[in-house]
């Protein structure tokens, strides 16, 4: 169910849990700046801040982070951004855990690790980083395999694994979280069907979060797994880190910042033409409606069926004008058959 508040953006609820989101959350990786291996590069912690509080301004209720932006840093940014709003006009904060890196050499790739053990030191460290007494949504980030995060060009980590928690036992290790009162609701990030269904027998999934955007449909099955199970959906990337904002060109791709992971990637180097084609059906809905590129992209993730809330990053408060606009945008049929 959809629903308006005098904020002026839809709200959805996320399935069972009894939140109402925005059906845009604030995205926070680039608040984790420069100096790890998945850095978006360098950024301003106030400017951050800004963000955050901008946001809150516009409507936005939730947002999402991880403990591995920045190595621990967004989530302190993001704590440091709460902490000075009133308590009633504080947002939803949703973090992630699995993703485990060595502090002594913070450009190696994180290991996906989910042992009982790990999980409950990172809930205590996030828990003080963000300076809350409890997380409202904890994420799982991955499938524990026990290895190192490297994306090669098929999206997958390849290194040889080590320990692997299975998935039945870091899924009671959530639920049993969730007992205690430290998390407020538990979901499965980049899980696949069979995964969810696996973790619906041990405990509810109370919302999954997905990529998908124009240029990565590969999560729909999920999202359909979802929709049929009364899971919430907060799909991630829905502007494709940046690709599909209007912004983006072939000159803006050659002069990304080294430290910033996408100036490697496939999708912003070998298939960077095929995607600024998909820019270009974008601007052609955009321009039938009066709107912007980036809020056509953001209303094609909403309008697809499950979806709860897309999540939208920012590096300046000026990056959310076109937030609620995309929110309240319906698209024709024909504007989605154009699409694809």
């Amino acid at each position: 169910m959809t629903t308006v508040n005098n904020s002026g953006l839809p709200r959805r609820e996320l399935g069972t849990t009894g939140m109402e989101l925005s059906t845009i959350g604030l995205g926070s990786w680039a608040f984790g700046g420069e100096g790890w291996r998945f850095s978006w590069g360098g950024q301003d912690d106030a400017r951050s801040i800004a963000v955050v509080h901008a946001a809150v301004e516009a409507g936005v209720n939730w947002i999402d982070t991880a403990a591995v932006y920045g190595l621990g840093h967004s989530e302190e940014v993001v704590g440091k951004a709460i902490a000075q709003l009133p308590q009633e006009q504080r947002p939803f904060v949703f973090t992630k855990v699995g993703l485990v890196w060595d502090p002594r050499d913070p450009e190696q790739a994180p290991r996906r690790i989910m042992r009982p053990d790990s999980v409950r030191r990172e809930l205590e460290d996030s828990l003080r980083r963000l300076g809350v007494e409890a997380i409202d949504l904890y994420q799982v980030h991955w499938p524990d395999t026990g290895a190192a995060l490297n994306w090669d060009e098929n999206g997958a980590d390849a290194a040889t694994p080590a320990h692997v928690t299975p998935l039945e036992e870091y899924w009671q290790t959530m639920a049993d979280l969730k007992k205690e009162g430290k998390v407020r609701a538990i979901g499965l990030s980049n899980h696949d069907p069979a995964q969810l269904a696996a973790a619906a027998a041990v405990a509810p999934v109370d919302a999954i979060q997905p990529p998908l955007s124009l240029v990565n449909r590969a999560a729909v099955p999920e999202i359909n797994w979802a929709a049929d199970h009364g899971t919430g959906v907060i799909a991630y990337q829905p502007l494709h880190s940046g690709l599909l904002s209007g912004t983006f060109t072939r000159e803006r791709a050659a002069q990304l910042d080294a430290g910033d992971w996408r100036r490697t990637h496939p999708d912003f180097t070998r298939d960077l033409d095929r995607n600024l084609e998909i820019v270009e059906r974008l601007r052609t809905v955009a321009g039938r409606h009066g709107v912007t590129v980036g809020s056509v992209a953001l209303a094609w993730a909403l309008a697809q069926r499950g979806v709860t809330g897309v999540i939208a990053g920012a590096r300046g408060p000026e990056q959310l004008a076109d937030w609620a606009r995309a929110a309240h945008l319906e698209l024709t049929a024909e504007d989605l058959a154009h699409l694809g």
